[in-house]
């Protein structure tokens, strides 16, 4: 709208009555007084920090200083569209294995709660001793039905304990490790991080963002502590001198791509773009990941299903051709 040549009230006035979403109107609503009332457009958006993040701010204040508002809000919906994009992906690829592992659960409820207690009543009436395994599920069933009150405290206390753990720092460097270091999922999550990182660094300094407050800003756009904390240090290391590409070389959890890439940028005087190349690798390396991932997960999870059916179809069925072979004879 801007870019149409609407004035900026007009064209927050259009946002409101397009916005489906009750609460975004409000936001927008704010946004619109605040700048009717003299603030600029950033410092509007800047008072809702949970709805608009640092690199949503910094872009609009660099377009507004430089007088490129429009092509500002157009980066931040490039931006935005990407990082959606590799998200719905991700979530996708975790969806499947989720799926599989609540039928596994359901397939074992089923079993303990309405087959098991069949077996027993049958072994009881013609009193023969249950087999151990089969014994050691009308346990579990019996005390699943009679002390479910107890599973459900546990499992709600354990979810709770563990949610509060990962909102400390301890919690969330433990939770970040193992994202990165994960066997099968690490280098998914480290090409996102790499891709998140270089994409929103590319996007700043296209705009005109000091490379310093790009660093800050993507420290934290990555959402991923053990990797701010290896850009934060580079980012003191360029403050005192050195070049980004030297900064960001002997850090581990940084891709060798990375610096490789910007030393060329460096060179040459174009890192931005040479980032939004970097960043353009990483997306399409975390795609074919993500279909590895996929391909190889499947046939793992299959057999995991199977095992457990079938070791739970096995504990039943073997007690009853027993007692079937008993009788016979």
């Amino acid at each position: 709208l801007i870019g149409a040549g609407l004035p900026l009230s007009q064209s927050l006035h259009t946002v409101i009555e397009q916005t489906q979403n009750k609460q975004l109107q409000s936001v927008v609503q704010d946004v619109l007084v605040s700048v009717e009332g003299g603030h600029s457009l950033s410092d509007s958006f800047a008072k809702h920090p949970t709805v608009f993040d640092e690199v949503f701010i910094s872009l609009l204040a660099a377009g507004e200083l430089s007088g490129t508002l429009d092509k500002a809000l157009q980066r931040i919906a490039n931006q935005q569209g990407k990082d959606a994009a590799v998200a719905s992906k991700i979530k996708g690829a975790m969806t499947y294995p989720i799926i599989v592992l609540v039928v596994i659960f359901a397939v074992m409820a089923f079993m303990l709660f309405t087959v098991v207690p069949q077996v027993e009543k049958l072994y009881h009436d013609l009193g023969k001793q249950l087999p151990i395994l089969t014994a050691i599920m009308v346990g579990m069933a019996n005390f699943m039905m009679h002390y479910w009150w107890i599973v459900l405290i546990v499992l709600v206390a354990v979810v709770y304990f563990t949610m509060q753990y990962f909102k400390t720092e301890n919690g969330t460097q433990f939770k970040d490790t193992f994202k990165i270091r994960a066997p099968l999922f690490g280098k998914m999550f480290t090409k996102l991080y790499m891709a998140r990182f270089t994409r929103t660094a590319q996007t700043l300094l296209a705009s005109g963002v000091s490379m310093l407050d790009t660093l800050n800003i993507t420290s934290h756009a990555v959402n991923n502590t053990i990797i701010q904390k290896a850009i934060l240090r580079a980012a003191d290391k360029v403050q005192g001198g050195k070049t980004l590409s030297a900064a960001l070389q002997p850090e581990e959890t940084i891709e060798k791509l990375v610096p490789q890439m910007i030393s060329i940028g460096e060179q040459s005087g174009r890192i931005d773009e040479m980032l939004g190349k970097v960043a353009q690798v990483y997306e399409d390396d975390l795609d074919e990941e993500i279909r590895t991932i996929s391909t190889a997960i499947e046939p793992v999870l299959m057999v995991v299903l199977a095992i457990v059916a079938g070791g739970m179809v096995g504990a039943i069925l073997f007690p009853i051709y027993s007692l079937v072979n008993g009788i016979s004879i």
